[in-house]
């Protein structure tokens, strides 16, 4: 069978995890949960790369594409950073024109949140999970994203790249949420991304559950590597999965779970 139709099959040893005293926070990485990763994303770093003279046709274009391309989930400003490691002013001016680009192309091709995202994310707060939304994205970003999903009401917490020191691929996001939302145990956090970065973060952090939503075909070995234990077609079946962790059954009368505390969730653009 193949990756993408190996749902909710644990990624790392083949075996669920054992002895989990369950989830009680999901965070859910914003980048990974709405559908613009390939369009909006790319379209917004090259037209911010070209700005300092790397433009299509040539042999740094492809080198800075594929250095984006291997640190998708990471913050903009880091990514430019790695990309002009010796002039932090290109850098700068760079991811200054990332944010415009960025801002435009949501504006106009707008942004949708996956198949069975809403429904996920409301099922786990019915359940009294709490929701963390987070990205590697500059406040404004983020916000501009969560206004277009309409997803602010749906969050206990957001957490943005301007909120801590280090971004993704660091554990920081996952931890400050850990520490704001009171929950005494990071193995308890259930993270949700369809990047290598947010998955590294999470493991960094302790996390036990890394729920790897799948989009491209290549997906499924990249966050594997990463560390996913987890991996999801359908986002929709967070909930089931959320529940098997805690060792209880959804309630087929209402889809609602019995005695599921909090969790944290990370998306995908």
């Amino acid at each position: 069978m193949s990756d993408s139709g190996r749902e909710a099959e644990p990624a790392l040893g083949g075996k669920q995890m054992s002895g989990a005293s369950g989830v009680s926070l999901v965070c859910c990485d914003v980048v990974g949960a709405a559908a613009v990763d390939g369009s909006i994303l790319e379209r917004a770093f090259a037209e911010a790369i070209a700005t300092q003279g790397v433009v299509t046709g040539t042999a740094a274009y492809v080198r800075s594409m594929v250095q984006i391309d291997r640190t998708r989930g990471w913050p903009p400003a880091a990514v430019m950073r790695s990309l002009f490691p010796e002039d932090e002013i290109r850098a700068q001016a760079a991811s200054h024109a990332f944010e415009r680009s960025f801002q435009t192309a949501v504006d106009r091709f707008g942004v949708l949140p996956l198949p069975g995202v809403n429904e996920a994310l409301a099922k786990l707060s019915a359940a009294g999970v709490k929701i963390c939304l987070m990205a590697s994205l500059s406040r404004p970003a983020l916000g501009l994203l969560l206004r277009h999903l309409d997803w602010r009401q749906r969050a206990d917490l957001v957490l943005s790249a301007d909120d801590v020191d280090r971004g993704f691929p660091w554990p920081d996001l996952v931890l400050t949420a850990v520490l704001r939302l009171g929950i005494g145990d990071v193995r308890e956090v259930a993270m949700i991304t369809s990047t290598e970065g947010g998955a590294l973060a999470a493991r960094r952090a302790g996390s036990r559950v890394v729920v790897g939503v799948l989009s491209d075909t290549d997906d499924a070995s990249r966050l594997r590597r990463a560390g996913a234990t987890h991996l999801l077609a359908d986002a929709g079946e967070l909930p089931d999965l959320v529940a098997a962790q805690a060792g209880l059954l959804a309630d087929p009368a209402d889809g609602l779970f019995r005695q599921v505390r909090t969790v944290c969730v990370r998306g995908r653009l």
